[in-house]
């Protein structure tokens, strides 16, 4: 009995002639042409095994089991009607939920949402952290709405947005002996205590895997999450490291050396990830837009 047309059930064609008391005025208030409400409103009598309006009269009157079934009816269809707009509206004012990387979020994502607040005042935000992987699971599984990561998954599950280029860099003490050679080595590199970030994070990944194909022993001295623990610990003598270039941060070169490392190390495209066919909703459609205008002269 509740079939329905279009998104609009016959139950809404009933209730809105009911009201009106005409079907011509029913249909251009559903903006359906009225042959269709007529027959879906002629389908419901049927069902019903009962006459629902007087068309002799004009305008058409309900009969008294239409004037029943409009009295139970109605409620019901203004309930379900109300139900979808305010859930339409909550998916649009719900906040954007956010997972980032763990040297990505203090610097690019920090830059971005401060962008995005000062175009949209009024959105809310839901940031989280985390490893590379633990980001793309998160996306996967629906428990965010877009992760910002060093470079895209793999597979056809997610549409990537590039951002800006994620270049890694060697970081030192300033004066440390490894600067006086002129193109720097991963055998350079690995002769030197290491500062890392944790197991599993982007750099590490790509620095212990290019370690491991040439049969390259290293030691890691300290491990440290935060890239600007790790900056703070290497400019104190501690150990060398590597960091992506955009988390350099004007002043860091009077307190450390930065060496390009583009002639060992790949440089990615880190950008935005959402899963591929996900509805995503206008904030977050807004966020990603403000993301790629703030981002785009480094794309370029």
């Amino acid at each position: 009995m509740m079939g329905s047309e279009h998104g609009i059930t016959r139950a809404q064609k009933f209730c809105t002639a009911a009201r009106l008391l005409s079907i011509s005025r029913a249909a251009d208030n559903l903006d359906l042409g009225q042959p269709a409400v007529t027959a879906h409103i002629k389908r419901l009598e049927d069902e019903l095994g009962t006459q629902l309006f007087d068309r002799i009269m004009r305008p058409i009157q309900l009969t008294l089991t239409g004037a029943h079934l409009f009295k139970l009816a109605e409620p019901l269809v203004e309930g379900i009607e109300s139900l979808a707009a305010n859930l339409s509206e909550a998916v649009e004012e719900g906040p954007v939920r956010v997972d980032s990387t763990f040297d990505i979020i203090s610097h690019a994502l920090l830059r971005g949402v401060k962008a995005f607040l000062a175009q949209y005042p009024q959105a809310h935000l839901r940031v989280r952290s985390g490893l590379w992987t633990q980001v793309l699971q998160m996306v996967t599984d629906g428990e965010v709405d877009l992760g910002l990561v060093p470079r895209p998954g793999n597979g056809d599950k997610f549409d990537f947005h590039p951002l800006f280029p994620y270049e890694r860099v060697l970081i030192a003490p300033l004066g440390h002996p490894i600067l006086t050679s002129p193109s720097v080595s991963l055998d350079e590199i690995a002769r030197w205590p290491l500062i890392l970030p944790g197991e599993g994070t982007s750099t590490r990944s790509m620095l212990e895997e290019a370690f491991r194909r040439k049969g390259i022993s290293y030691e890691v001295v300290l491990e440290l999450e935060s890239i600007d623990s790790i900056k703070a610990y290497v400019a104190m003598g501690l150990g060398i490291s590597l960091g992506p270039r955009m988390a350099i941060e004007p002043g860091d070169e009077q307190r450390l050396a930065i060496v390009d490392l583009m002639h060992l190390l790949p440089v990615e495209q880190a950008g935005v990830v959402t899963l591929r066919g996900k509805n995503l909703s206008n904030p977050t459609k807004q966020f990603i837009e403000v993301l790629e205008e703030n981002f785009a002269p480094a794309r370029r």
